[in-house]
């Protein structure tokens, strides 16, 4: 086996951690997808020879990749001014695929990615590394340009942002019956069994694209009514998995129209995710519900 053939196993064998790495990081499938292949070449790049932990090696790289992908994304603006919704990862209400259940291997629901979104690239990255990936501070610092003692306050910042996110359910039958509840009543027009199956302190968060106004919309009567307007995507809406959770897709002439991520805690909606931007839809892989 020559150098190239052993480099691209040992980077094959780890790319779906990168790849889940990578999202976490940037909330953007393509950009995930951009930032792997990145590390790839850095990896072709260099001499490796001395590297002993090629999983450790790979995900600091990675990470680094993702840490200029943001700082360039925030200096140059790129992200809309309105409402964004991170790249939602959608399979069939049955169950996830292996390389989604992959991606998603501690359930990275979209409320939590909005939280991730609000953070500073380097807060991003060391809450992302140390929490979620186990990634020592002392391995951090040097992406970060900071001591291990700073980067360990760049995470603790980031928790207290994100502690604040509710913790859904864990059981999955219960959040269906949760969200099939919120569809019925939005199908039947019914105010009050809207308010009921939501939680009074819901978030609802629309990303229809940069070229056209979001909305956040806060509070169980305010969500409820919008439901009610908005009833033509309940009657359209397909059961799905987003981000691991209950959801639904709405298809309209085949072509999807809105994805829509349901985080239910304590049996009530606290918080609904829609995307609507049709330019993100038609590059989201949806053809697993067609199974």
């Amino acid at each position: 086996m020559d150098r190239n053939e052993f480099l691209a196993e040992q980077f094959e064998a780890h790319r779906s951690h990168l790849r889940a790495v990578a999202y976490r990081m940037l909330g953007s499938l393509s950009e995930a997808d951009d930032a792997v292949q990145e590390t790839w070449l850095r990896l072709d790049r260099s001499d490796s020879s001395g590297v002993e932990n090629m999983g450790g090696w790979l995900t600091t790289v990675v990470g680094r990749v993702c840490l200029n992908m943001l700082r360039s994304r925030t200096s140059r603006r790129e992200d809309p001014l309105g409402v964004h919704v991170p790249d939602p990862v959608v399979g069939p209400a049955a169950g996830m695929g292996p390389e989604q259940q992959a991606l998603l291997a501690d359930s990275v629901g979209l409320a939590l990615l909005v939280v991730l979104d609000t953070l500073a690239p380097a807060e991003r990255l060391a809450f992302v590394l140390h929490d979620m990936f186990a990634v020592p501070f002392d391995e951090i610092a040097p992406i970060v340009g900071r001591t291990p003692a700073a980067t360990r306050q760049l995470a603790s910042r980031a928790r207290r942002r994100v502690q604040g996110t509710p913790a859904p359910d864990a059981d999955l039958a219960r959040q269906r019956e949760v969200v099939d509840a919120f569809l019925a009543a939005a199908r039947g027009g019914d105010f009050e069994a809207l308010v009921a199956v939501l939680d009074p302190d819901v978030v609802l968060r629309a990303d229809a694209g940069a070229l056209r106004p979001g909305a956040v919309v806060r509070g169980a009567q305010a969500v409820a009514g919008g439901a009610i307007t908005f009833a033509h995507l309940a009657q359209a809406a397909r059961p799905a998995l987003v981000n691991g959770a209950a959801g639904v897709v709405a298809v309209s002439e085949g072509r999807p129209v809105s994805v829509a991520a349901f985080t239910i805690a304590r049996g009530k909606v606290v918080a609904l995710d829609i995307l609507t931007d049709p330019e993100r839809l038609a590059r989201l892989d949806l053809t697993v519900l067609d199974d």
